[in-house]
């Protein structure tokens, strides 16, 4: 289970509706080995595309070094899909590197008659997808 702040929920939805109608993307780091999300660092979408996300390499690798400085690592990787629901395509899959992390994915088009967005968790180990139930809390 995804257990996240409303403050992290409220800025991860409003950078995925921000940036629509491109797909948002970002991490969410935590203390190393607590699995405690609490550091937004929303990310340039440097493809650009409203099918596709993609890192900065450059952005990516100061983002590390900073999360090796703060003893940090990313609990959430998140990012945005403009058309069709939250859940993970092949590429996003594919491309899925951290074990450990939930990734989250908010919908910012009405796929399901839902709402104006689905915000959803999963894990991804081995191209083995696992959809997680999410919990908003106040704080921890």
């Amino acid at each position: 289970m995804l257990t996240i702040t409303q403050a992290l929920y409220d800025q991860i939805v409003a950078h995925a509706r921000a940036d629509h109608p491109d797909e948002a993307c970002g991490v969410v780091a935590g203390p190393a080995g607590s699995g405690r999300p609490e550091r937004f660092v929303p990310m340039l979408n440097a493809a650009r595309s409203p099918t596709f996300y993609e890192f900065d390499s450059t952005d990516l690798l100061k983002l590390y070094r900073d999360m090796d400085d703060r003893d940090e690592e990313p609990v959430v990787i998140y990012h945005s899909h403009t058309a069709t629901e939250a859940y993970p395509s092949r590429t996003d899959i594919g491309l899925a590197s951290e074990p450990g992390a939930h990734y989250v994915l908010v919908s910012t088009a009405d796929t399901d008659d839902a709402g104006p967005f689905q915000f959803r968790s999963y894990r991804i180990v081995d191209g083995v997808v696992t959809e997680e139930d999410v919990r908003v809390v106040e704080a921890y």
